[in-house]
């Protein structure tokens, strides 16, 4: 049985944009391919929550790759994606450094993400310090939970 949402996405206006892709790549340094964030549609800093989305399409550069004529979103963009919606929700929080992948915990993966579809990855602060932060995450796709995970970022002057 998976566990409830960690945000409850019927409340929330899923169409509403607070954060572009380009207004999140300003905050983070990634480039390229894995500007992976597509928008964030809700935030609360002082509790600590975060929704961002990304579109999966047909022509994203993994699919042609990853399980050719069945295309899979690779867990590891998921849990990528997860990263950078954690470290939008710290920069937000007053983070004003590089925020490097530090770890994952309690990681599931319960269903599939074939393009094309929208994923939204939830994001709620559970620990917040000068040198580390640490997320639990969920990704949501059409009402369903897709994955779990607990990410922890660590901070690098």
């Amino acid at each position: 049985m998976p566990p409830p949402l960690l945000v409850d996405l019927q409340q929330l206006d899923l169409d509403r944009v607070c954060l572009t892709k380009d207004e999140i790549y300003e905050r983070l340094p990634q480039r390229f391919e894995f500007r992976v964030l597509d928008g964030v549609c809700m935030v609360d800093p002082e509790g600590q929550r975060i929704v961002a989305f990304a579109d999966i399409r047909s022509e994203d550069w993994w699919v042609r790759g990853h399980v050719p004529n069945r295309p899979l979103l690779p867990g590891v963009l998921m849990l990528e994606m997860a990263a950078q919606a954690s470290a939008v929700l710290a920069k937000l929080r007053g983070c004003d450094t590089f925020i490097g992948f530090g770890g994952v915990d309690n990681c599931k993966f319960r269903e599939t993400v074939v393009p094309p579809a929208r994923l939204y990855i939830i994001g709620v602060g559970v620990d917040f310090r000068p040198r580390r932060i640490v997320s639990d995450t969920q990704g949501v796709m059409d009402g369903k939970l897709v994955f779990e995970a607990r990410i922890t970022g660590l901070t690098i002057r």
